[in-house]
């Protein structure tokens, strides 16, 4: 189950496009059922799919186990053994199986809004897969989840979701990184803040600082959600931890600065503060 070959990319639409493909040594036909029978994809997928595995057929998703619903969608495409897609809200599975001399070739098309979520539905669906295969070689299964964050901050690197941006704004600039975390809201607060109390109007923890940005006055404080504070040259460092996608909160780092003043050297010292974050909560 080798996902070095896994992709992204971007739809004519703007949304993101995952790509994911898989050998297995099983016909078309088994795989098939794998993909459409509730009883074989109990073993595997995410969610409990009840599905009508015909062009306009409903398809529902529940919680596994007595859980509760977790979306609905309506199959778009449906040719056995060959073609199984449908939405899921959003999003739309599009399953490809094509045969081959020692079995099949199994393609995910995952594609969704959510740029910066690759990374977790990514390494999401390398588990599943995983244990897919497993499952129809009859081998005991291992866990599908991504517990140390190892696979998901591999993606992350794969897809380039680890890079910042800058955007003019009226005179100035505005950096922006974008990176979903791999534990709770309330253990990065922790780590950034270091066993400190970060107060309205006092200074910003060391953690939520860089020796290229030299911080002001905390401006605004939402434990542990929210920070920012004022910064030289003149501007605005601004922490957020937002809902993610499944492993942990999502970071959103913003700093503005005037047009007098390269945002280059700030741009590198936030990607590797990033960095050093991101794997020290795997560490945790």
């Amino acid at each position: 189950m080798d996902p070095h070959h896994d992709t992204l990319t971007t739809a004519d639409d703007g949304r993101t496009v995952l790509r994911m493909e898989r050998h297995l040594a099983h016909p078309p036909q088994e795989v098939w059922d794998a993909l459409t029978r509730p009883e074989r994809l109990a073993g595997w997928f995410p969610a409990e799919m009840r599905a009508d595995p015909r062009p306009g057929g409903t398809v529902e998703f529940h919680a596994p186990g007595a859980g509760g619903p977790m979306g609905a969608g309506t199959v778009t495409d449906a040719d056995e053994p060959r073609l199984f897609a449908y939405t899921w809200d959003g999003d739309l599975l599009r399953w490809e199986i094509a045969p081959e001399r020692q079995g099949s070739r199994l393609t995910l098309v995952h594609t969704f809004g959510d740029r910066f979520g690759a990374a977790s539905f990514a390494s999401g669906w390398h588990g599943c897969l995983t244990v897919l295969g497993q499952l129809l070689d009859g081998e005991r299964p291992t866990t599908m989840r991504d517990a140390d964050g190892e696979v998901h901050e591999e993606y992350v690197a794969r897809f380039g979701l680890d890079r910042g941006t800058v955007d003019a704004i009226g005179d100035g600039w505005r950096i922006r990184f974008e990176r979903q975390l791999v534990r709770p809201a309330e253990t990065v607060w922790a780590e950034l803040a270091a066993g400190s109390t970060p107060l309205l109007g006092g200074p910003a923890p060391r953690g939520f600082t860089t020796p290229a940005t030299p911080p002001g006055r905390i401006t605004a404080l939402r434990p542990p959600r929210l920070l920012a504070y004022a910064c030289a040259p003149p501007g605005e460092v601004r922490w957020e931890l937002t809902e993610g996608t499944g492993h942990g909160p999502r970071l959103i780092l913003t700093q503005t600065g005037p047009g007098t003043v390269s945002p280059q050297s700030a741009l590198e010292a936030w990607g590797t503060r990033i960095a050093e974050l991101a794997a020290r909560l795997r560490r945790r």
